[in-house]
C-alpha cells in the first residue's frame, strides 16, 4: 500500500478516511492523521513495518525450512519445552542469516526512505519530518547549494559505511556455528519440563 493508500485511510475533512469514518461513527471525533506533529511519526513507523515486512518474512522462513526437524524431534525426547528448542536449536541454526541480515539493514540505517517522506511531508509536519533526504533536496535541488548537500551525502555516506565494518567485525566476532548436537548438549542430563 503506498503513501496514497495510507491518504485514503487516514485522510480528515468532507471526504475523511476510513479510520476517521470509523471514529465519527463510533462517536468520536476526527483526528487530523496527516496534518499532525504527534501522528507523523508512528505513521511513517508503520508504513516502514508494513513495507519491509514481507521481506524479511521470506527470508527468515527460507532460514527456518533449513533446520533438520530431527533436532527438535531429539529435545522433545531430552525434556526441552519450546523455549529451549528456540534458545538452542532455532536461534543457533539462523544465527548467520540474522546476522547478514542486520549487516544489510545497517548499510542504510539511516535511509529514510525519501518518496516515502516525501510523499507524506507538509508544511504543518516539517517540524518533526524534515529527515536528511527532504534537507538536501530542498538545500540541493530547490536551494541550488550543491557542495553542502553533496558534503551532507556523502557524510550520511560515511556513517553508514563504517557501521556495515562495525557489524561485520562484531559478525565475524561472533563467528559461523552451526546447530549441532552440541547446541542442545545442555538440555540433556536436565530435568527442565518444569521451567
Amino acid at each position: 500500500m503506498g503513501c496514497r493508500g495510507w491518504d485514503h485511510l487516514f485522510a480528515s475533512g468532507y471526504t475523511g478516511g476510513v479510520v476517521n469514518e470509523f471514529i465519527v461513527k463510533a462517536g468520536g471525533e476526527p483526528v487530523n492523521f496527516l496534518t499532525s506533529n504527534n501522528w507523523f511519526r508512528g505513521l511513517i513507523v508503520s508504513q516502514s513495518i508494513w513495507k519491509e515486512a514481507g521481506w524479511g518474512t521470506i527470508i527468515f522462513l527460507a532460514a527456518l525450512s533449513g533446520i533438520d526437524p530431527q533436532l527438535y524431534e531429539a529435545a522433545v525426547v531430552d525434556g526441552a519445552n519450546r523455549w529451549r528448542q528456540i534458545w538452542h536449536i532455532t536461534l543457533p541454526a539462523i544465527r548467520s542469516t540474522i546476522l547478514i541480515m542486520l549487516i544489510l539493514r545497517l548499510g542504510h540505517v539511516l535511509d529514510n526512505g525519501f518518496e516515502q517522506i516525501f510523499l507524506m511531508l507538509n508544511a504543518t509536519t516539517y517540524e518533526v519530518g524534515d529527515v536528511f533526504e527532504t534537507y538536501v533536496y530542498r538545500e540541493g535541488l530547490v536551494g541550488g547549494n550543491y557542495s553542502y548537500t553533496t558534503a551532507v551525502g556523502l557524510f550520511k555516506s560515511v556513517v553508514g559505511l563504517i557501521m556495515v565494518v562495525m557489524a561485520n567485525r562484531l559478525a565475524k566476532r561472533f563467528g559461523r556455528r552451526e546447530c549441532t548436537d552440541e547446541t542442545i548438549s545442555p538440555i540433556r542430563g536436565r530435568n527442565i519440563q518444569g521451567h
